[in-house]
């Protein structure tokens, strides 16, 4: 048998047979439902009377096609992997990759491999999938042109990129969006060809296809739509020319081409076998995936069942079930269509669709929202009296989509206000379905086809968690959308029976986020690794790495950037700087209580004038430079450290700002110096990192001139010292802080500050606001007095000690930056080039740069040309 990460070969005799086995079944093609037929034939107690041999076109044992793209962020052929060559070895699985299968003889019932040996079967599953349709334009076998469907395709755009500065994908669906996507993060110049007049246009109507390639241009990929291509030749500036009109004015050149144009079946050893096709391509199958023969069985995109052939990974995972139910003669299984309703983001914009988008239905109605300004379309289709769901196309926001597709699957009764769904939703309000009303019926995970049944069932025969009902159900284990959904579930079902639902950050680690603090200080512990190798599981996710990453700068405030931490940070965090709409950067030096010298002032102003950034006053008494690019940081922060300014933080969850008054230094009115307290506050907690972003500030008499009751941390002059006020905030939803301390001196300001943080920072919960924090605390705000003031729990000296470490461990991320040339390389747009983003577009407002819509980059390249 093979191992993984060999160069795989055939270490079996083809035509050895398994003599104790009743029944030898062929599968042709490793693919995800291939391997899914296999997986659940495992899973069945019949598979001990069968042989099982799984043949692959492909060097790569099954992977999962899903997350393809991923390919290009960092994971392998071993990440994507679905399963091993062990795990077909121990379930007595012979498995054969690089062997293609070029002809069946059904009258021997045998198949022929590429290499010429010959192996019989008793039944035979094609699982054959799809190629992708490459339009037979002029051209389109020339050099540089690529399909999206494999891990060698992906490492030929990827081997072609290093030397190129424009790419193009033909075809504007879901797979060539993301081709769009892949292209992009190679650092190419990207465009996107379409036939149809709208992006994805069998998933979104003409609104919400507009809003799509509206949204995907200001992201800087070029969308050409109603356009096609007559012909492909060589290039002036680049590799290629696509020339979009038979005279070769409309043209595009570009230096690599990416065909993404739609799938075919892959039905041509079926067809060279006499078996029944479609008219248009695709092997017939009935309910139970059986072709024309009876002993040969057709899954996933080769079959079309009905005139339809499903694209989808989720009907394929149905085929590979009734195919398998009718060969081992259950006969409770038959595979009746299924729903081809898809959520996913292209581009980084949320896009779904349900049902009858499109409004097809006799009598159906529709209701419509969109917001322009926010870049959100909201469709529903209804039926003639709006009593039930028909469809709908979500673009910019897909919030709604778990909630509307169970209404769709499940045909519940809307709402008397049906327009509820879609409209935004006024705090204290929310139209999402409870998962109470949903019947047991209810498909939560499409691709693998679990029930709400299923997961009650799973969580009564024992499963008493999330991760034991994902590795019961393998429900949320395919495209990962429907991930909040079964969680819901799942915690609705435990606490039904009285069982403490599981406060797990994540399925990698078996800890709430106090644990892991508390874990991470007593043990020393000093990287995620080690953290992951002691006390965690699997390779961690998007959810544990930021947070891990936050926990290490809280508790030992290292360097973000240092290699052992860099892979956990998001890309503000990675970049020191917050990423703004059009993908340029802020810059936001900090500027403690707002207090500046003339000189300084000056230097802001130069490096915004010689950069040509945007520049704001905010709020929080700072100077923001906006419009960046990523290669300039490096450069720009040079300038403004070596002027005395440091890092502003303002893209950490750390304490951003300290907005004060002038108090009693310049004001009448000022009963304290609010301006000194301000600043030594800033300065003795910026280089705190926290669950969530911080904001202080410090008035200098009760007219509150600095709005300190809305902070996290509010101090207020009095005639008889400092009030303090804690947990309040701005933000969608504003709360009052509340009065902690009143009358304090400085070192007792200073000493209950430095208690409150590091309790906050210990004890709250990922991405929790302190005002949710002091909440959620049992007693609340009497509580926290107690444990600050009263020193109830014996922590008052250890969480003085942590914050004075933090104090005495304080730098510049930046400054620290610079002085490593390996992180300064990092500060790259492209991998293959060191130059700025030139789909960056600016226009002059009010003299001074903001980015242009597309509509203005349009007019720019139409005055240019």
């Amino acid at each position: 048998m093979m191992n993984k990460n060999t160069n795989l070969e055939v270490t079996q005799n083809l035509t050895e047979s398994n003599s104790s086995a009743n029944i030898h079944i062929v599968v042709v093609g490793n693919g995800m439902v291939g391997h899914h037929f296999v997986e659940q034939l495992i899973q069945h107690e019949g598979a001990n009377n069968c042989q099982v041999s799984v043949f692959g076109e492909e060097p790569h044992i099954a992977y999962d096609r899903v997350h393809l793209s991923e390919y290009f962020t960092g994971k392998d052929a071993q990440d994507l992997a679905l399963t091993d060559a062990d795990f077909y070895l121990q379930n007595h699985v012979d498995y054969y990759p690089s062997q293609k299968i070029i002809e069946i003889d059904r009258a021997a019932k045998t198949v022929v491999c590429e290499t010429g040996e010959t192996v019989s079967y008793d039944k035979l599953v094609l699982a054959t999938g799809s190629y992708p349709f490459v339009p037979p334009i002029d051209g389109h076998k020339r050099a540089n042109t690529f399909v999206y469907r494999t891990l060698e395709d992906l490492d030929a755009i990827r081997d072609c990129a290093k030397n190129a500065k424009v790419g193009t994908v033909v075809g504007g669906g879901l797979l060539g969006l993301e081709a769009a996507n892949a292209i992009k993060n190679l650092g190419l110049k990207t465009h996107v060809v379409e036939f149809a007049p709208r992006l994805m246009p069998v998933q979104l109507d003409e609104q919400g296809g507009n809003l799509l390639k509206n949204m995907i241009q200001e992201l800087g990929v070029e969308v050409h739509v109603a356009t096609g291509t007559q012909n492909i030749e060589d290039g002036e500036h680049c590799f290629h020319r696509m020339n979009f009109s038979e005279d070769g004015k409309e043209y595009l050149e570009t230096d690599l081409i990416v065909f993404s144009a739609g799938i075919r079946p892959q039905d041509a050893l079926a067809k060279s076998s006499g078996l029944v096709l479609g008219e248009r391509g695709g092997i017939q199958v009935d309910s139970h995936c059986l072709t024309s023969d009876k002993d040969i069985y057709a899954i996933g995109e080769c079959a079309l069942y009905e005139g339809r052939i499903y694209g989808l990974v989720a009907p394929g995972y149905n085929m590979a079930k009734a195919a398998l139910d009718h060969l081992l003669n259950k006969g409770e299984l038959e595979f009746k269509g299924a729903d081809m309703s898809t959520k996913l983001k292209l581009l980084g914009c949320d896009v779904g669709s349900i049902g009858d988008a499109h409004g097809q239905t006799p009598s159906s109605k529709t209701i419509v929202f969109q917001d322009g300004m926010q870049g959100c379309y909201r469709k529903m289709v209804v039926n003639q009296d709006a009593t039930k769901l028909l469809g709908a196309v979500l673009v910019g926001d897909n919030a709604s989509y778990d909630t509307l597709l169970q209404y769709y699957l499940n045909e519940i009764d809307l709402p008397s206000q049906a327009e509820s769904l879609i409209l935004p939703v006024s705090d204290g309000a929310s139209p999402a379905l409870g998962v109470d009303a949903l019947p047991s019926t209810a498909s939560i995970c499409s691709c693998l086809n679990v029930t709400k049944a299923d997961i009650s069932q799973a969580i009564a025969e024992g499963a008493l968690s999330l991760a034991d009902v994902k590795a019961v159900t393998k429900a949320s284990t395919g495209c990962g959308g429907c991930a909040a959904l079964v969680k819901n579930v799942v915690d609705n079902e435990l606490l039904a029976l009285g069982v403490e639902v599981s406060t797990d950050v994540c399925e990698h680690f078996a800890y709430t986020r106090q644990d892991l603090y508390n874990l991470i200080k007593i043990e020393s512990i000093k990287s995620f690794d080690e953290l992951l190798e002691k006390h965690g599981k699997g390779h961690g996710c998007i959810v544990c790495k930021p947070l891990v990453g936050n926990i290490l700068a809280s508790v030992w405030n290292d360097y973000v950037l240092k290699k052992e931490h860099v892979t956990l940070q998001d890309t503000n965090d990675r970049y020191l700087a917050n990423m703004q709409k059009d993908g340029t950067y802020s810059v936001v030096p900090r500027i403690p209580g707002g207090e500046i010298t003339p000189e300084k002032l000056i230097v802001i102003g130069e490096v915004a004038r010689d950069y040509k950034l945007y520049t704001k006053i905010t709020g929080g008494q700072r100077i923001d430079l906006f419009g960046a690019h990523l290669n300039q940081l490096p450069d720009i922060w040079d300038t403004l450290i070596k002027a005395g300014f440091e890092t502003g933080q303002a893209y950490g969850k750390s304490v951003r700002t300290v907005k004060s008054c002038v108090g009693s230094t310049w004001c009448r009115f000022g009963v304290n110096d609010s301006m000194t307290m301000a600043i030594d506050i800033e300065n003795r907690y910026k280089g705190l990192r926290s669950p969530h972003k911080l904001k202080f500030a410090v008035s200098g008499c009760t007219r509150e001139c600095a709005e300190a009751q809305s902070k996290d941390i509010g101090i207020i002059a009095t005639e008889g010292g400092w009030n303090l006020y804690v947990c309040g905030n701005g933000g969608m939803k504003p709360r009052h802080a509340d009065l902690f301390a009143t009358d304090l001196t400085d070192k007792e300001l200073v000493q209950y500050i430095d208690r409150v943080l590091m309790f906050y920072v210990k004890t709250a919960d990922r991405l929790q606001r302190t005002s949710v924090w002091m909440d959620g605390l049992e007693g609340g705000l009497e509580y926290l007095k107690s444990v600050v003031i009263d020193d109830s729990l014996g922590l008052a000296q250890e969480l003085e000690d942590q914050m004075a470490l933090i104090v005495d461990t304080f730098q510049c991320e930046w400054k620290t930056t610079l002085e490593d040339p390996q992180a300064v390389k990092a500060f790259r747009h492209f991998v293959n080039h060191d130059g700025v983003d030139k789909d960056v577009v600016f226009v002059e407002e009010r003299d001074q740069i903001r980015p242009a819509t597309q509509a203005e980059k349009t007019n720019l390249i139409a005055k240019a040309s």
